[in-house]
């Protein structure tokens, strides 16, 4: 279809003063921004991890709440008006697409948007097609949301805002949990939008060199939640990059100081293997079989593969959390001390100290009200004296840079934070395999490399591995050993040789 069959009317955005602070925070999550968005300008947000950039989101899209969720200063308007008389405006995506899914099949989540604005009914599936093929949800429209892998509910509500046709687009983190074909898929999908639409695209992103050639304009906040850099892509990232690395910011082509991956034999003993292994979903379809794998002990394994391919569910079956459909997992009698070799028939309070599991979505897991009780749920658990777990608890928050969150609710976390607090809450017991779903989604820079030297500590010291990602960098300095995994229900196996 040409531009003029979907051309909408693009937003401009206008912040004078404008700063919004938490309900329970001290610190101002945003403070001072002065910034106006022109009718279809492209604009890359970047800031450290906790900087405000969801935040600034949320407020263009009319979604941050009333008094109860906060207090706001200085004004912000869409198109003229507050940014909650013109939701219609805007369509957001969010950084966890877990929580923007809402119907029970694809179809009828993709059209919920549209829906609610009213538009015909007759235009509305034409809307939908549309969008769902724009951006690769190559799925039926009656397949249930509750079989779709992280990376696909992220196409799926990237659809449903697509299919809106907002003046105003915001993504928070598109690409985060997508494959690279993925990643280029959605890429592409958003740039046809934008050239269909004309509208004004606002996008929050690590991935910066994806949306380079796309955004006309770069806006940088500091970790204080300050405007600190705003004007075109070349003048923000060339002539201040050392500066905006050393800030958190991913800026292209810096290097990245940390180790590359150590090469894994292969007759290394290990810590989990399998056996003829079948995994699936409870009341799902079987996604692999006949998987023989070993995970070697005392070393870092990569589990990489393509959205929707059984990643999480090898993982979260490895961990002991998912039943086998078929063949068996065994933990060597390093790991099981005595308990028997099959993980998934240990109690909770057995895998504490044995498997520690992290999974894809950080607030599955969190438990607690604050963000230091949440790190010492499982110490507590495994009975260990009060000054030894605040011991624990003391270092995994200042490794993790969450020192200053201690008393924070964990709800209200950036997506970085909340992803570093659920890794830290399970390293606090020391367990002997950690098994990390996307570990280093939503990580600035800096968080990025904190955690990744960590993680090599954990595995100098005798601590086995497996991580599943997408991440190239993460796979180039963690993936000594390798496992692929392909939608056809396949594996290959390899170490990590650069290249």
């Amino acid at each position: 279809m040409d531009r003029a069959s979907h051309a909408v009317r693009p937003a401009r955005v206008d912040a004078t003063g404008w700063g919004w602070r938490h309900a329970g925070r001290r610190r101002q999550a945003l403070q001072g921004v002065d910034l106006a968005i022109e009718p279809g300008e492209r604009v890359l947000l970047l800031g450290p991890s906790g900087s405000g950039k969801s935040t600034l989101l949320h407020a263009f899209a009319g979604v941050l709440g009333g008094d109860d969720e906060g207090e706001s200063r200085g004004t912000l308007r869409v198109d003229g008006r507050a940014p909650t008389e013109a939701r219609g405006r805007a369509g957001l995506v969010l950084q966890d697409p877990d929580s923007q899914v809402i119907l029970a099949r694809v179809g009828d989540d993709v059209a919920f948007g549209c829906e609610n604005l009213g538009v015909p009914r007759e235009e509305i599936w034409e809307r939908v097609r549309a969008a769902v093929d724009a951006v690769g949800l190559d799925l039926p429209l009656d397949h249930p949301t509750s079989r779709l892998s992280g990376g696909q509910k992220q196409r799926l509500a990237l659809a449903g805002a697509i299919a809106m046709r907002p003046g105003l687009l915001l993504l928070d983190e598109p690409t985060a949990n997508l494959d690279p074909d993925g990643v280029a898929e959605v890429r592409r999908a958003v740039a046809r939008v934008l050239e269909r639409t004309g509208a004004t695209l606002v996008v929050v992103e690590h991935r910066v060199d994806v949306w380079l050639d796309l955004v006309d304009r770069v806006v940088v906040l500091g970790a204080d939640g300050e405007l600190i850099a705003d004007g075109r892509p070349d003048a923000v990232l060339d002539r201040r990059r050392e500066a905006l690395a050393a800030a958190g910011v991913w800026v292209p082509d810096v290097p990245l100081e940390v180790p590359d991956a150590e090469v894994v034999a292969n007759d290394a003993p290990p810590a989990l293997s399998t056996t003829d292994l079948a995994i699936g979903r409870p009341r799902g379809r079987v996604l692999h079989e006949g998987l023989d794998l070993a995970i070697p002990a005392a070393a870092s394994t990569v589990l990489t593969g393509p959205n929707g391919a059984g990643k999480s569910t090898l993982a979260l079956t490895l961990g002991g959390l998912l039943r086998p459909r078929g063949g068996r997992v065994a933990a060597a009698p390093t790991i099981s001390l005595g308990l028997g070799e099959s993980p998934v028939r240990w109690r909770s309070r057995e895998l504490l100290t044995r498997i520690g599991t992290v999974f894809q979505e950080p607030e599955h897991q969190f438990v607690a009200a604050t963000v230091r009780d949440e790190v010492a749920v499982a110490p507590r658990a495994l009975g260990l004296a009060a000054r030894e777990v605040d011991a624990r608890v003391d270092e995994v928050l200042h490794r993790l840079r969450l020192d200053h969150l201690a008393a924070a609710n964990p709800f209200t976390l950036s997506g970085g934070e909340a992803r570093r607090l659920s890794v830290g809450s399970v390293l606090a017991t020391r367990p002997g395999v950690v098994i990390l779903d996307e570990p280093t989604f939503g990580q600035d820079r800096l968080g990025w490399v904190e955690l990744v030297r960590l993680l090599h500590e954990l595995v100098h010291d005798g601590t086995t591995l497996l991580s599943v990602t997408h991440d190239a960098a993460f796979i180039d300095s963690l993936g000594g050993h390798r496992i692929a995994l392909d939608a056809r229900g396949g594996a290959r196996v390899g170490s990590g040789s650069r290249g």
